[in-house]
């Protein structure tokens, strides 16, 4: 059976209608874009990856901390520190374990430099996600890092202060810090 044709004047119900016949008169178009091959977005990946892990690096390590500073502490009693015109009641509750950690950083395993850098990202993680407690876990060992940490927590400007982690948390091995939110000034960001 012929197609029946149809001319202007007829009137054009939705049955007769097909989506082919509505763009039947359509062309396509050209792409004027330049499209990557396969090897150049891979490159170009792993360059958007590189510059953000490395500004985010850069970020976190903005406070380097000096070996020069040596920080004296009481050698009775357990490991402590409150900043100067901070609240002393804070590191206490610490001490009693009532303010769990809320980032927990391990440096087993780090040489001194790089337990820096991991510290000073810890601590520029825990201002900008607004969390109050660390816990930095050091280890014993031959206590280098054991001597040095502390001495680097006391130079930071976000730190409140410390206490020697309760043994939930590992005790002689590890350090419970709180960390300043309620500061203006935010160099990091």
């Amino acid at each position: 059976m012929p197609k029946k044709v149809k001319s202007k004047t007829d009137p054009i119900s939705d049955q007769d209608i097909s989506f082919s016949s509505l763009f039947s008169d359509a062309k396509p178009v050209k792409h004027d874009k330049y499209e990557l091959s396969t090897a150049e977005k891979r490159v170009a990946m792993k360059k958007k990856r590189f510059s953000h892990a490395s500004m985010e690096k850069q970020a976190s390590a903005l406070f380097e901390f000096s070996d020069g500073f040596e920080a004296s502490f009481s050698p009775q009693g357990p490991l402590k520190y409150v900043k100067e015109g901070e609240r002393s009641d804070e590191v206490k509750r610490l001490r009693n374990g009532e303010i769990p950690p809320d980032l927990v950083l391990d440096l087993h395993g780090l040489n001194t430099q790089s337990a820096k850098h991991e510290i000073a990202a810890l601590i520029y993680e825990a201002h900008r996600r607004h969390h109050h407690c660390v816990c930095i876990v050091h280890g014993i060992g031959a206590g280098v890092l054991k001597s040095k940490v502390p001495s680097w927590l006391v130079q930071h400007p976000y730190i409140e202060g410390f206490h020697q982690a309760p043994l939930e948390w590992g005790g002689k091995g590890a350090i419970l810090a709180l960390v300043k939110q309620n500061e203006e000034y935010n160099k990091f960001d």
